[in-house]
């Protein structure tokens, strides 16, 4: 099978308001990157299980550096591609309509939080102290 390749595009902070040529083709970036994203954790995790069927009893000494790599990549993916709605508390995932206007949102107030709050999931710290 041919490999496709695409030049990268900028990204949606780069796109003027009003350009739309740019902005479905950082949209487009956006999507080819979460299928990058996508397949990386699968390899990992495929690995991790790999190595828990080798290693049997003493997996969780020889498979820690796999499990770690594992851990912070699906951190990783978790905050780029799920979105949390503040207001109904509800988890959603950016699935297939998803775009890079919503995780850009995103990342925009997470960003935020983090810099008023600590980083998330450390609780609510009050902005006074």
């Amino acid at each position: 099978m041919p490999r496709m390749l695409f030049r990268r595009v900028p990204t949606i902070d780069e796109c003027y308001t009003d350009d739309i040529v740019c902005f479905v083709e950082a949209n487009e970036q956006f999507k080819r990157d979460r299928m990058v994203d996508n397949e990386v954790l699968s390899i990992l995790r495929q690995r991790h299980h790999d190595c828990i069927l080798y290693e049997g009893h003493d997996h969780k000494e020889k498979c820690a550096s796999i499990k770690e790599q594992y851990d912070k990549a699906a951190e990783n993916w978790f905050i780029k591609c799920i979105i949390v709605e503040q207001h109904s508390t509800v988890i959603l995932n950016l699935g297939v309509y998803g775009d890079v206007k919503a995780a850009y949102m995103k990342q925009k107030h997470r960003l935020l939080w983090e810099r008023r709050y600590g980083p998330v999931g450390t609780g609510m710290k009050n902005p006074m102290e």
